[in-house]
């Protein structure tokens, strides 16, 4: 089984190796990430404030100019260690024990919107740019989806999947083949925030109790969530949980 996961536009600082682009998943990437990398920081360099601002999704130059960097040669960690957004406080992965982590680091797929299909222990450095943002012409979701798509469904044609991302990232990848993506509601409507923070949530019961296939995954008891419904609609199946408080 597989996940797949979005990332988040806020990053933490640091890392502790050196990054390598050739290293990321998908070798046969690399030209078309070169190209887009190449791009982004041909757009640093140039420094034009409101470019940069639509880029990043920030309003205040004195938020835009630290993310003016050589993202190139500064120091990488891992991918799910990097994101800071809402599913992966939750998710809360340097304090997950050994066997969890490495759990994570083996079936997480993550989204990237500057560097597209990651494992959850691909190492990258610090960047921003905000989710939908072109990247100079290059429109990222399009490019990604033309190019690293059809590699998506050829590594997951044995597995399993459970989407565990936002709607958005259909655009860069869609399963053509059957797989299961989670659904919120609370009070009989659907949450997003929370929505973000029962996927860290569910993630993180995931790789604690070692979970290998949708049959397994549909029986692991989930604090505060309870299935309301099933629905399959052509290839996706949408389990909707209700939260209980």
């Amino acid at each position: 089984m597989k996940i797949l996961l979005a990332p988040s536009e806020t990053k933490r600082c640091g890392g502790e190796a050196a990054f390598r682009l050739d290293n990321l998943l998908f070798p046969e990437l690399l030209p078309y990430r070169t190209k887009l990398l190449h791009s982004y920081m041909n757009i640093l360099q140039k420094g034009d404030i409101q470019v940069l601002s639509n880029m990043f999704g920030l309003k205040k130059e004195t938020d835009i100019r630290p993310h003016i960097r050589d993202i190139i040669h500064e120091p990488a960690m891992k991918a799910v260690k990097r994101y800071t957004g809402v599913a992966f406080d939750h998710l809360d992965y340097n304090t997950l024990d050994i066997k969890a982590q490495t759990y994570i680091d083996s079936h997480v797929i993550l989204n990237s919107n500057l560097f597209g299909f990651l494992r959850a222990d691909d190492l990258i450095p610090e960047y921003r740019l905000k989710q939908g943002a072109p990247v100079g012409e290059i429109k990222v979701e399009k490019f990604y989806h033309e190019h690293g798509a059809p590699l998506m469904e050829e590594y997951l044609k044995s597995e399993e999947i459970l989407d565990l991302r936002a709607g958005f990232y259909d655009k860069f990848y869609k399963p053509a083949k059957p797989y299961t993506a989670l659904k919120f509601v609370k009070d009989g409507k659907v949450v997003s925030h929370w929505a973000k923070a029962y996927r860290g949530i569910v993630l993180r019961e995931i790789a604690k109790a070692g979970i290998e296939s949708l049959d397994g995954f549909m029986k692991l008891p989930i604090d505060g969530l309870s299935v309301q419904e099933i629905q399959t609609k052509k290839n996706k199946t949408e389990i909707i949980y209700a939260i209980e408080y």
